[in-house]
């Protein structure tokens, strides 16, 4: 059993690095992953954009420096090459996978990502209130039924629900949630979007939609 589980965690990894390197031949054509003409997307990947790029340069700066120490060993220093590139372009990978796997707003769900990660549907007959809130979790644990998709340390909006939506993480593990908070760019934008198309189903019935902030938190 424990060996089954090890070889599916290593087939969803494998699966996730493709989808993190495909974010590549995205990134350079400028298109974005399964967003169709009528749906409305909304990009999330600004706040960890300079952490990303930061990173690149001092994986970068160390493939140099250590290519250089170790040059007298061709065997070394070609492993090391070959897995240092390997991380150079893991690292933009990620930022690639999350410039073109946006939010995806329908005329019938909301689908929620980070990176090639996550990628979490909600039907918007599920939705019952939405409401910018801006918050910094820090680390600690949260309820069972939460979900946080924070990005840069930080999520805008939180999506409450009806009934729960099932959350399947990286490695298989599923969370039924009822409550999302997660990050978008233009947080107003996409607030007054989803009222708009989920009123027209007649959701958001009841709870807050107003905008609101984490007490204590800056804003």
């Amino acid at each position: 059993m424990r060996l089954g589980f090890i070889s599916a965690a290593l087939r969803r990894l494998a699966v996730h690095e493709l989808r993190v390197f495909a974010g590549f031949g995205l990134w350079i054509t400028g298109r974005r992953h399964q967003v169709r003409p009528s749906d409305r997307a909304f990009g999330y990947a600004a706040p960890q954009a300079a952490t990303v790029y930061g990173l690149t340069f001092v994986c970068v700066v160390e493939t140099v420096g250590v290519s250089f120490m170790v040059r007298d060993w061709p065997t070394v220093h070609a492993a090391l090459l070959v897995f240092d590139l390997y991380t150079v372009l893991l690292v933009l990978g990620m930022q690639a996978a999350a410039v073109t796997r946006p939010h995806v707003l329908s005329v019938d769900t909301l689908r929620l990502r980070r990176g090639a990660q996550v990628d979490l549907t909600i039907p918007l007959a599920h939705i019952i209130s939405v409401r910018k809130e801006l918050r910094f979790p820090d680390g600690k644990a949260t309820p069972q039924e939460v979900l946080d998709l924070s990005v840069g340390s930080q999520t805008s909006l939180t999506v409450e629900l009806t009934e729960p939506v099932t959350h399947v993480r990286l490695l298989g593990k599923r969370q039924q949630v009822r409550t999302v908070r997660f990050h978008a760019d233009e947080a107003g934008e996409l607030v007054t979007a989803l009222r708009a198309v989920v009123a027209q189903g007649g959701g958001l019935r009841r709870g807050r939609t107003g905008p609101s902030r984490c007490p204590g938190r800056p804003g």
